[in-house]
């Protein structure tokens, strides 16, 4: 391997380049039939998916922010604005915006350091007399403790949304995204475990009349062309998308099998040194690590990320800044110690490059890269 070649954070032009006849294929079956938007392909795709989530129903969207706000819509109508959804703070700002487009207020809670997920403890004390919802992010590729939550729930009368755009496949105790709560939204957008060349989106529950109402709402409230039993959204998943999807589908347990072979050559090689702090999994968890992020002390983390994009490391940062410490969400009045544990994650976290077609000498150089930038840093601190 030439040691100046750029390993991405994700390489999309590897997996094309490697089934290139099978995704032409199925591409160009769909433009000869011009079947644009939605048709049998897009049913094909939902069906298909429901298996691979254990069983039940799949409504398709256009995107996973939308999946999120037809599920919220679906699940429990439109909010006054007063009442509440506990959502983690450390996630992407579409878990919070489909809270406050469906009509309720977010309320952020702290994470558990070791696995960067909700914490439940933390939930148990946000919830109030206006809570309505809790939506426990699937970061990374690693789940919630779904059973713990649910039961926390279960004593409330709480609504559980599960945001698994970055969960397919992943399960915890042998149960996936959705099948302990209400539903689960997921995100293709193309980086992502199971990618569409394009946007799309699916919500995927085991109640059948749940899902004939989010299929509605995803097309204006349709019963048919003409006659519509309620507004709705246009959010439809096209027929182009859902044909590399299901295409796709065919290989994702392979392809999470492979990020897993991936997430070990890493640990093998980082596990020991110290100052630096690997993913945790638990045995009861099969994480199918969207990311593989690592954490290094936070007085470096800055120059650590900047000495490895310039040897061509694709490393990045998710996420950089909390969603209690964003401009958007000033008018709540939070501070970044209000959430002490994300406040200190954000700062140290680093994500280093993790596809399916990564090769262990690939993950080697990584490694060697992030351990020479904490002994330059730590030489310097010395």
């Amino acid at each position: 391997m030439i040691m100046n070649d750029k390993i991405p954070l994700v390489d999309l032009k590897a997996q094309y380049s490697r089934y290139k006849t099978e995704f032409d294929a199925a591409v160009q079956k769909q433009i000869d039939s011009c079947g644009f938007i939605g048709g049998p392909i897009v049913e094909a795709f939902a069906d298909e998916f429901a298996k691979f989530c254990g069983g039940g129903y799949v409504s398709t969207c256009g995107n996973g922010s939308d999946a999120l706000e037809i599920a919220l819509w679906g699940l429990l109508g439109w909010g006054d604005g007063s009442q509440e959804i506990i959502i983690p703070s450390h996630t992407f700002i579409a878990t919070a915006e489909a809270v406050t487009n469906v009509g309720y207020k977010p309320i952020f809670v702290d994470l558990e350091p070791e696995s960067y997920l909700m914490s439940i403890p933390a939930v148990e004390r946000a919830i109030t007399a206006k809570t309505r919802a809790i939506i426990p992010v699937h970061l990374y590729g690693q789940m919630v403790d779904m059973q713990a939550l649910m039961k926390l729930a279960e004593r409330h009368g709480l609504v559980v949304l599960e945001d698994a755009a970055q969960a397919h496949g992943a399960a915890i105790d042998g149960f996936q995204p959705g099948m302990l709560g209400h539903a689960a939204t997921f995100s293709f957008f193309p980086g992502k475990n199971l990618g569409a060349w394009g946007d799309a989106g699916a919500v995927f529950t085991r109640d059948a009349d749940l899902a004939v109402r989010m299929t509605m709402l995803a097309n204006h409230g349709r019963v048919d062309k003409y006659r519509h039993q309620f507004e709705g959204f246009s959010s439809r998943m096209d027929g182009i998308q859902a044909a590399i999807l299901l295409a796709k589908l065919r290989h994702l347990r392979e392809w999470n099998d492979q990020r897993r072979q991936a997430a070990a050559w890493y640990d093998a090689a980082l596990g020991d040194f110290g100052g630096l702090e690997i993913p945790v999994v638990p045995e009861r968890g099969r994480h199918v690590y969207h990311l593989y992020v690592v954490r290094v002390p936070a007085k470096s983390r800055d120059a650590i990320l900047k000495f490895m994009q310039n040897a061509g490391i694709g490393a990045g940062i998710h996420y950089p800044v909390p969603l209690h410490e964003q401009p958007a969400y000033k008018h709540l009045g939070m501070q970044p110690d209000d959430l002490p544990e994300t406040s200190l994650t954000a700062k140290r976290i680093i994500s280093l490059p993790i596809f399916p077609e990564i090769t262990e000498a690939q993950v080697a150089r990584v490694a060697e890269t992030l351990i020479e930038a904490l002994k330059i840093q730590e030489s310097a601190v010395a």
